[in-house]
C-alpha cells in the first residue's frame, strides 16, 4: 500500500460508513459489498471485480485498528490528499515529493524543493519558516473578537428590543491606514515570511505553529513606525452599532453576533461580538423557562366558593380565570399563550398561583360573620389527618 493511497482516497467512502464508524461497523459493512461485488457472484462483470478489490483494499486499512490509526492522522494532516506521495514512500513512512508540490524535479530544479523559492514562501513559509522574497503574499489576518454587556427590562427581554451599544476595540490605525509604517511601506517580515507564523517541530514528523514574536503575528514589520500605533498598524477605536436583541432572552444569556467585532486586517473577516445579557427583575411578573408567573391574592370566599377574577397580563389586556370552588391557598392555574415568546415566534403561558389573603383590619359585620362560620364548622378539624399521619410514622 503506497503512502498516495493514504491520503488520497477515502476508503470511508468506499464502504459506506462514517469516519467515526466502530470496528463492528467496518467489519459489517464490509462483509455485506463484499458478498454483493464478489466475482463469483457476479462473473464476467469487470466493474464489479474492479469494484470488489477497492472494497478489500478499504477493508485492508480500516480493519486493521494501526493501519485506520495512520491513515486517519495522514489524511487529517494533509488535508485528505492534497499532497502527494513520492516515490519508494512506504505505508506508515510519510515521504513526501516537495518537488511535486511546487511544479519542479525532485532534489532541486527551479522552484523545486531543494531551491526552496517564492511559491514555498508564498503557501508553505509559515510551515518550514523557510523561503520568501519579494513574491511573498501577506495573508489577511482576522479581526478580534469582542464581548460587550447589555441590561434589559423584564419586559424587553420577554418582547426583544434594538439597543444602542458603543463599544472599544482594535481597528487599522487612520494615520498610517493600517500598515504600522509613516510611509505605508512596511516590509515583510523576514523570520515568517509574512505568515504571521513560525513553525516548531514536535517529533514524529509534526510540527505545530506559533504566532511569530518578531511581527507579532502581522506577518509585516514597519519600517519606520508610525507615531499613532507605533508600528502594530491597529488603533483603539470606538463607534456606537444597534444591536437587535431577539425576544424570549434570559438573564446572563451570551448572545453570539458575527462579523460585528474588530475589523480584520489586510482584507481579513471582522471578528464577532458577544453580548452578555442582564435582566431586571419585573415587580409583579417572574419567569420561569418560556414561561411567565404571576401571584395572585383571592379572598377567602372566593378560594371557598368559586368565582371568577382577573388577572394581569404583560403588555395586554387581563385575562379572566375561573376559580373552582374549594381552591387550596398555592394552587397554580394556567393562562396559555400569555407567556414569553419562544424561538418558533410562538408564546409560553402564564402561570398564576393563586394566593388566599388574610385581612388584617375586620369590620364589626364581618367579624360577626367570621364567628358565627367558626361555630358553624366547630366540629372541623383540617389538622386531624395531620397528627394522624405524624403517629403512624
Amino acid at each position: 500500500m503506497s503512502t498516495k493511497d493514504f491520503v488520497e482516497k477515502d476508503y470511508y467512502k468506499v464502504l459506506g460508513v462514517p469516519k467515526d464508524a466502530t470496528d463492528a461497523e467496518v467489519k459489517k459493512a464490509y462483509r455485506k459489498l463484499a458478498r454483493e461485488y464478489h466475482p463469483d457472484a457476479n462473473k464476467g462483470d469487470d466493474k464489479a471485480e474492479e469494484r470488489f478489490k477497492e472494497i478489500s483494499e478499504a477493508n485492508d486499512v480500516l480493519g486493521d485498528p494501526k493501519k485506520r490509526k495512520e491513515y486517519d492522522e495522514a489524511r487529517a494532516l494533509f488535508g485528505n490528499g492534497g499532497f502527494r506521495a513520492g516515490p519508494g514512500g512506504a505505508q506508515g513512512n510519510f515521504n513526501f515529493d516537495l518537488g511535486d508540490l511546487f511544479g519542479g524535479a525532485p532534489g532541486g530544479g527551479q522552484g523545486g524543493a531543494g531551491g526552496f523559492g517564492g511559491g514555498l514562501g508564498d503557501v508553505f513559509g509559515g510551515l518550514f519558516n523557510r523561503g520568501g522574497g519579494a513574491g511573498t503574499r501577506v495573508q489577511p489576518r482576522r479581526g478580534q473578537d469582542i464581548e460587550s454587556e447589555v441590561t434589559l427590562s423584564f419586559t424587553e427581554a420577554v418582547d426583544g428590543a434594538t439597543v444602542p451599544l458603543r463599544m472599544s476595540s482594535q481597528a487599522p490605525c487612520k494615520a498610517c491606514s493600517g500598515t504600522g509604517d509613516k510611509n505605508g511601506t512596511p516590509r515583510v517580515c523576514p523570520t515568517c515570511v509574512g505568515t504571521g507564523q513560525v513553525s516548531r517541530g514536535s517529533g514524529g514528523g509534526f510540527s505545530l505553529t506559533d504566532p511569530c514574536v518578531d511581527c507579532k503575528g502581522r506577518g509585516l514589520i514597519a519600517q519606520d513606525p508610525c507615531d499613532v500605533c507605533k508600528g502594530s498598524g491597529r488603533a483603539r477605536s470606538s463607534r456606537t452599532m444597534q444591536v437587535r436583541i431577539p425576544a424570549g432572552v434570559s438573564d446572563g444569556q451570551r448572545i453570539r453576533l458575527r462579523g460585528k467585532g474588530a475589523p480584520g486586517e489586510r482584507g481579513g473577516p471582522a471578528g464577532d461580538l458577544y453580548v452578555v445579557v442582564h435582566v431586571d427583575a419585573h415587580p409583579v411578573f417572574g419567569r420561569k423557562g418560556d414561561n411567565l408567573t404571576v401571584t395572585v391574592p383571592v379572598t377567602f370566599p372566593e378560594a371557598a366558593l368559586g368565582g371568577e377574577v382577573k388577572v394581569p397580563t404583560l403588555g395586554g389586556p387581563p385575562v379572566t380565570l375561573k376559580l373552582p370552588a374549594g381552591t387550596p391557598n398555592g394552587r397554580t392555574m394556567r393562562a396559555r399563550g400569555k407567556g414569553a415568546v419562544r424561538k418558533d415566534g410562538t408564546r409560553g403561558d402564564l402561570l398564576v398561583t393563586v394566593e388566599v389573603a388574610v385581612p388584617t383590619d375586620l369590620g364589626t359585620e364581618a367579624t360577626d360573620a367570621l364567628e358565627a362560620y367558626r361555630k358553624a364548622t366547630a366540629g372541623q378539624d383540617p389538622r386531624a389527618e395531620l397528627f394522624q399521619a405524624a403517629k403512624g410514622a
